[in-house]
């Protein structure tokens, strides 16, 4: 077998010649003859009970295909979760922006004015927007108590917990929502055969989602519905779910005109229309011994989840079991719930729940520490999980970490003591305050309990007639590396060279179900079925006699290509299956929520400018435990990414909302942050392995989005004296706050302390 090192190594990426060279064809690239191009009729009002809708007669209304809710064939729903969502609105609206009509055109420039055309008139009915006014239930919009979904994780007896405190320690925390902001906006084309089916091309993550939503809306039997992804230009989570709306259109047009029918948002459209983070508030209450340690604590962990479902329930539940950190809590409640409001759905977003609950734990911590008396360090080191105790779930750990020396080692490679000195003596005059920060926290790789159990994940390995191997996944590429891990991973499980391995373009004619591309599950869970369909093609070759025990990568190519001349097809399958020590109770809410955690400690050091108001990151260090990096390349870029993405979430990004609708969906007027606004960003990993993942691997593409905006604003603290508990926080905020301080107030932290 070939002995030199796949994993481990920064090969190059499969798709990174067709990306650089302008070859690589993405949805828009895609041209089908008598093609037409799609827009979307949207309502222009929160809440209301469409009235009727007039077409004004200066357009040659002749020209146009046009779709309403009652040319549906099948279900008007986009199937999910729960079926909540229509695909196209009937009678009702609950949200601006919402889907009411389509149009189809030959001419793209046509549909504009036609758009613009369409008149409708609404009874308008009174809206909610915040989480407090969908709590008061004043006016009910979703269900009959506007809550989508709640949890509850009890752990040992908080009631009891309460007398025994030497401190009891209140704070609220919230966060607000975030764009995805992909390259690439959402797009899709679809062609309709009364033979054949639907087809659809698209930027997307999650091809069976799409299928599945096209199997219900148009009312076609599985082999009839077939989604093929093209090269997407980025996703985040923002094309999880919310393609399955685009493709829907595109089919439903393509079926009504007999043509294909691509439907290509703009950036104001895509901004405006799909969907975000979901917005937070959390509220801790926390008793405290006077040394320190943690004996209990409530968390309440609310989401805004917008008008309809969409993600919200797991999107809440991976919210709500991060939201202890990395903490030993031996008496916890953690109360969730998501809520809706008539705002466009939220839905996924790197991350997924964790950057929203890990913040408020992570300033909370820091609330702690000022109250005791002890610093930001050592409160986390005398609270962190060990290997032996239990999560919130009362979830064993088993992996052999000691966040102490984790944080040892961050505090080293950022010179946090030394800096922090400095700092102190620096920050006595001038217009420039200077804070250092920390933020500690775990991330679940994988679907949260019994999911991957649910999704029974197929991948499968081919052994092709030149000799080479193929990966079947429906796994897709969106930027973050898929393609050359997975072929990596082959390749290194079969002694093979890295060239000798491609892999399939997710195509649901083509390829098994491997679940979604989401939830830092890829490496992990899709990895290690690669790995066993791999050696799945290995042991088909040994046992025919073609293969012995030691080989060369030349002589399986020679193996398998005879092996296909011989007996055609050669492939071999791997499914999931639950490891034996992984159990998770749906209704007690208990157990093992992931089979492997990362960990990390991330440290900030940040200036703010007291003549701007401005924040400025200067340096920030993450360091991680992730199993094993199988490509430090592209691992190091998902940690960068992932911060550059955090600094945004905490001290850039603010939509503006009004009446439920994106006020600034440009990218003139949605800050992010660009390379000149963000720091050196200096990535280290640590290395304990996972026996649930590939070659050692456990999950990271979602990690790097839970530290960086409770560090910063830690490190803000520290620096101003003055704590924020919201995000993003922009320099008006940090004007009011410095504006309205005064000793008096400076017991900010103590409120709700005994």
């Amino acid at each position: 077998m070939n002995h030199e090192r796949i994993v481990g190594t920064a090969v190059p990426r499969k798709e990174g010649r067709e990306k650089v060279t302008g070859k690589a064809r993405y949805v828009d690239d895609m041209l089908l003859p008598d093609m037409l191009y799609g827009a979307t009729v949207r309502s222009q009002i929160p809440r209301g009970r469409i009235k009727k809708i007039t077409f004004n007669p200066g357009i040659a209304w002749n020209e146009f295909v046009i779709v309403s809710a009652k040319d549906i064939p099948g279900k008007n729903c986009i199937a999910l979760i729960g079926d909540d969502q229509p695909c196209l609105a009937s009678e009702f609206v609950n949200h601006p922006e919402e889907p009411i009509l389509l149009l189809a055109h030959p001419d793209r420039r046509a549909l504009r004015k036609a758009v613009e055309a369409v008149l409708i008139e609404y009874d308008p009915l009174p809206a909610v927007f915040t989480i407090e006014e969908s709590e008061r239930c004043s006016e009910i919009v979703w269900g009959t108590d506007n809550i989508f979904k709640t949890y509850i994780i009890d752990k040992g007896d908080i009631d009891g917990v309460w007398s025994r405190a030497d401190y009891i320690v209140e704070g609220e925390y919230s966060t607000g929502a975030q764009e995805q902001l992909y390259i690439e906006n959402n797009g899709m084309i679809a062609a309709f055969d009364a033979q054949r089916g639907i087809t659809v091309w698209g930027s997307l993550q999650c091809p069976y989602y799409v299928h599945k939503a096209l199997m219900a809306l148009c009312s076609l039997p599985v082999e009839k519905v077939r989604v093929v992804q093209m090269e997407t230009g980025g996703a985040f989570g923002g094309k999880e779910e919310y393609p399955s709306m685009i493709a829907g259109h595109a089919a439903l047009l393509a079926i009504k005109s007999g043509r294909p029918v691509k439907i290509i948002y703009d950036r104001a459209e895509d901004m405006a229309a799909t969907t975000k983070r979901h917005p937070s508030r959390t509220r801790h209450r926390t008793a405290v011994s006077r040394d320190g340690k943690i004996l209990g604590g409530e968390i309440e962990f609310t989401i805004d989840g917008g008008a309809y479902a969409t993600l919200s329930s797991v999107v809440l539940s991976r919210g709500a079991i991060h939201a202890g950190g990395p903490y030993y809590w031996p008496n916890v409640r953690i109360r969730a719930k998501a809520v809706a409001t008539n705002a466009p759905p939220h839905g996924a977003f790197r991350g997924f729940g964790a950057p929203q609950s890990l913040f408020a734990m992570e300033r909370h911590m820091d609330r702690i520490a000022q109250v005791v008396g002890l610093s930001p360090v050592e409160i986390r080191r005398r609270n962190f999980l060990a290997p032996g105790e239990t999560t919130a779930t009362e979830q064993i750990v088993r992996e052999p970490i000691v966040l102490g020396k984790l944080l040892d080692r961050a505090l080293s490679l950022s010179e946090y003591h030394s800096k922090k000195k400095r700092f102190s003596i620096e920050n006595q005059a001038g217009t420039t305050k200077k804070g250092m920060g920390i933020a500690a926290f775990l991330h679940g790789a994988g679907f949260t309990g019994s999911g991957e159990r649910y999704l029974s994940s197929v991948v499968g390995v081919e052994g092709c007639a030149d000799g080479g191997v193929r990966v079947l996944v429906s796994s897709t590429e969106f930027g973050q590396g898929t393609k050359t891990v997975l072929c990596q991973i082959a390749a290194e499980a079969l002694g093979l060279r890295y060239e000798d391995v491609t892999i399939a373009q997710p195509d649901t004619a083509e390829v098994p179900n491997s679940g979604p591309t989401v939830a830092s599950r890829t490496v992990m869970v899709v990895g290690k079925l690669v790995e066993s369909a791999a050696r799945g093609i290995q042991q088909t070759l040994m046992l025919a006699g073609m293969l012995g025990d030691s080989y060369s990568a030349d002589e399986f190519r020679a193996a398998c290509r005879s092996h296909v001349a011989a007996h055609g097809e050669l492939r071999s399958w791997a499914q999931y299956e639950p490891p034996p020590d992984v159990f998770w109770d749906d209704q007690a809410y208990r157990g093992e929520a992931y089979a492997a955690y990362s960990w990390a400690v991330y440290v900030a050091e940040i200036a703010v400018d007291l003549t701007t108001y401005s924040v400025s990151v200067n340096d920030f260090v993450a360091l991680q435990e992730v199993g094993r990096v199988l490509h430090p390349v592209l691992a190091i870029g998902q940690i960068v990414g992932g911060v550059a993405q955090g600094i945004g979430f905490a001290l850039y990004e603010k939509v503006i909302w009004q009446q439920g609708r994106m006020q600034n969906s440009q990218m003139t007027n949605y800050i992010m942050p660009t390379s000149s606004d963000l720091p050196p960003i200096r990535v280290f990993f640590e290395e304990l392995g996972n026996v649930h993942g590939a070659f050692g691997a456990k999950g990271i593409g979602e990690l790097p989005m839970d530290g960086p905006a409770p560090a910063i604003l830690n490190a803000v603290q520290d620096a101003l004296a003055i704590g924020f508990d919201s995000i993003p926080l922009l320099p008006e905020d940090i004007f009011e706050a410095i504006t309205a301080h005064s000793p008096a107030s400076d017991s900010d932290v103590a409120s709700g302390v005994r």
